[in-house]
């Protein structure tokens, strides 16, 4: 474990300024930039969503070493917290009276954490180790999650029942994970292929850097000020609750020690990129989840700390 992880005041600086710090330098270029020049929203959702996430996806699955049965660990405790954050968001939606438009909204911003750009340098920074193999798969659960669930929820705002599910076959990010699990099973050397990989792993390596370039534009352009009272739900869900779950499912699926550790942590991330791409797609409050991006970010910086201190001195 790093030497700096054993003082937490030396801690909160090192995650401040090696993961929080360039997160908000991304969000910064982005928000300036349309603010000096007002750029097409729409095309940039569009490139992270067909062009960036999918790569993202096929490399990292294609690329993985961890062994099947533990990836099939940390997918089925991913997929565990999700569906648990799913079932309590609902709860409070009609626990508070809100509409589905509102409820759908707190669920994408309770169930999917950014595990990607936030998560791995993250665990690369405090779990060197383990934290980043681990964070492959989380990364995988979450985005296939995503674009699959959290696009049937953005789409059910104006879709019901079966065709709801429709817009996720169009995504290309699902058939990129299909192909990379085949890719694996058939042992294919798709790495020799140069002109196929050499630009899917630049795609891939582009994609932290243009999600949140474009989550700047979306604050840029959208009114981040809510109803405190339900971001402040969708905050205690995400930040809070999540981790408390997490620490109660992890043991069900066989972690321990610093495996444990990694999986709690994980869950405690804040509200994805990708639940404020998906909601301006669909239309489904995109306001409201590209706040919950921005809030939950930065109150991040103080409840991930926190708990990774007192996770290293329990």
């Amino acid at each position: 474990m790093p030497h700096f992880l054993h003082t937490p005041a030396v801690l909160l600086a090192k995650v401040f300024t090696q993961v929080l710090l360039p997160i908000l330098v991304m969000f910064g270029c982005g928000w300036l930039l349309d603010r000096r020049a007002r750029l097409d929203l729409g095309t940039l959702v569009k490139l992270n969503i067909y062009v960036f996430v999918p790569a993202f996806m096929f490399v990292h699955v294609v690329s993985s070493d961890l062994a099947g049965e533990k990836a099939a660990r940390v997918v089925g405790c991913t997929v565990a917290v999700i569906a648990s954050m799913f079932v309590l968001a609902a709860l409070v939606g009609r626990l508070m009276g809100y509409d589905r438009p509102h409820t759908r909204a707190l669920q994408l911003a309770a169930m999917f954490y950014n595990s990607g750009n936030y998560g791995i340098p993250l665990m690369a920074l405090a779990f060197p180790g383990a934290g980043p193999v681990l964070q492959v798969f989380i990364v995988l659960t979450q985005n296939v999650a995503s674009f699959t669930i959290g696009l049937a929820l953005a789409a059910s705002t104006h879709h019901s029942g079966w065709r709801a599910f429709l817009p996720a076959l169009r995504q290309i990010s699902l058939w990129a994970v299909a192909a990379a699990l085949l890719v694996r099973w058939l042992h294919l050397p798709v790495q020799n292929v140069r002109w196929l990989w050499v630009p899917l792993e630049y795609f891939s390596n582009a994609l932290v850097a243009v999600a949140l370039v474009t989550l700047g534009v979306q604050l840029s352009q959208t009114r981040v000020a809510q109803n405190f009272s339900r971001l402040g739900w969708a905050l205690g869900l995400r930040l809070l609750v999540a981790p408390l779950l997490a620490v109660a499912l992890v043991p069900l699926f066989g972690f321990r020690g610093e495996d444990a550790t990694i999986m709690i942590v994980s869950a405690s991330f804040p509200t994805a990129v990708n639940t404020a791409l998906l909601a301006h797609e669909f239309n489904a409050d995109s306001q409201f989840a590209a706040a919950a991006v921005f809030y939950s970010t930065l109150a991040s910086m103080l409840t991930v700390t926190a708990l990774i201190a007192f996770l290293h001195g329990a």
